[in-house]
């Protein structure tokens, strides 16, 4: 056995691994960063970037059916899934050349293979043990299931859906929530038949209830089917498709099952409890700095408890970097994290729901409004329809807000300034946005709430 020291040791190259070691090297510590699998983690191999060049692919479909109505001759002639294919793997293939580029340069020292946490605290790798003034626990998460249900075959999650090398006649999608409804967008618009089975009320139902409705009628008029409210009893597969039945009795049949019911914390079998780090649900318990359980040891990204997101694991790795450095850095809490949904329409949003809003402060204590897309003009060319919801404390700051529309998620860095700054629609209102784009919508509903709406009565 050999022993190798650093100043940090991250367990994991995905989102909140690599930035924590990335930010860790720029302050002049030695890192080793131990990956089984490549570099970039599930968020640019199989997430996140895989995934929005589907979506772009999507658009361009649904462009070139839609050309007509601008004064464009151009024709849909379908899918090529090879070109698909490569145009998708090229992207990411790029975006992994220039992170190895980058973790090279910081000189950080990347291990290949599968590490456990080890007193010390360490990671061992084979017969090797890298051992840490501090380790980060960064091993991200996997495609849950439910059980009884196993995927294979024409059961799906969404890495075996990435890879598919068809366009599919017919899917069903168990969840409704940010993957089901995004690969639900993309296959819809490659003339996909697609059922959305949710057992909750809404899509995407950690929204706020009006982007879920306005999510819903968009989907109905794209002809995307949804049965809401409703729970799977049973899947079964052939060689020719998949037959889903529902506990209200509904019977569905298709040629592919996406199973998109979540993710869970990828913990186990890592050593992380036989070296005093606690676990609870397979998440692993924090204090408000990330700090575990363990003396010197930390955890970001999925494996701690709350929002999914590779933005939120960037932030906590850079979070952890500086508190090992001693900057006190600013404790960043879920609820001003941005959240995008890039179907079509997308969905973004950042802060409180309405019903949160009132929860924490009271019915009276809160005001909303509401600007349809109908009367925003860029959006009138680009031909989407939606909504920009904000949310405020009476009298007081802007607590929540919630868009959807095509491309709304470039608008929602606004509204997170908005809402962690605490800015009163008040201070927001004479900041007039330029004309025409879509950040208007935005601004019509702050001059709405204070009191002085311009282009609405």
């Amino acid at each position: 056995m050999t022993d190798h020291t650093f100043d940090l040791v991250v367990l994991g190259g995905g989102s909140g691994g690599y930035a924590a070691a990335l930010r860790a090297a720029e302050l002049g510590r030695s890192v080793a960063l131990v990956e089984k699998d490549k570099l970039g983690g599930t968020c640019l191999h199989r997430g996140c970037i895989p995934t929005k060049a589907l979506l772009h692919a999507a658009e361009v479909a649904d462009g070139a059916r839609g050309a007509g109505a601008v004064g464009i001759r151009a024709t849909f002639e379908g899918v090529d899934p090879a070109g698909l294919r490569a145009y998708r793997e090229n992207i990411v293939a790029k975006k992994h050349k220039g992170l190895e580029g980058l973790i090279q340069a910081r000189k950080i020292t990347v291990v290949r293979g599968e590490g456990r946490l080890e007193p010390g605290p360490a990671v061992r790798v084979g017969e090797d043990r890298y051992l840490g003034t501090d380790v980060v626990l960064a091993t991200g998460s996997y495609s849950r299931t439910l059980p009884g249900l196993e995927i294979g075959g024409r059961i799906l999650a969404s890495e075996q859906a990435l890879a598919l090398d068809e366009v599919p006649g017919s899917v069903v999608i168990l969840g409704g929530g940010v993957i089901g409804v995004e690969f639900a967008s993309v296959w819809r618009s490659f003339g996909v038949d697609v059922t959305i089975v949710e057992a909750l009320p809404h899509l995407v139902p950690a929204e706020d209830v009006a982007s879920s409705k306005a999510l819903e009628r968009a989907f109905r008029r794209r002809g995307i089917s949804s049965s809401l409210g409703v729970r799977f009893a049973s899947a079964s597969q052939s060689d020719s498709g998949v037959v889903v039945e529902l506990e209200n009795g509904d019977r569905l049949e298709a040629d592919y099952l996406l199973v998109a019911v979540g993710r869970g914390p990828l913990t186990a079998d890592l050593g992380f409890e036989g070296a005093g780090v606690e676990l609870d649900r397979g998440f692993v318990r924090v204090d408000e700095r990330l700090r575990t359980t363990a003396e010197h040891v930390w955890a970001v990204g999925d494996i701690v408890p709350g929002l999914q997101l590779a933005h939120r694991g960037f932030q906590q790795g850079i979070f952890v970097a500086e508190e090992i450095a001693g900057r006190a850095p600013v404790v960043v809490e879920d609820a001003l994290i941005p959240k995008v949904t890039y179907s079509s329409p997308e969905v973004a949003s950042v802060g409180l729901t309405e019903a949160a809003a009132i929860e924490r402060h009271g019915a009276d204590a809160v005001a909303s409004y509401e600007y349809n897309l109908a009367g925003n003009g860029k959006s009138e060319i680009i031909g989407t329809g939606g909504i920009v919801k904000v949310v405020r404390a009476t009298d007081g700051p802007v607590l929540g807000v919630h868009m959807v529309g095509d491309r709304v998620g470039e608008l929602i860095s606004e509204g997170q300034l908005a809402v962690a700054w605490e800015a009163h629609p008040e201070d927001i209102a004479p900041f007039i946005h330029a004309h025409p784009t879509q950040s208007e919508a935005l601004g019509e509903a702050f001059l709405a709430l204070a009191g002085k709406p311009l282009h609405t009565l």
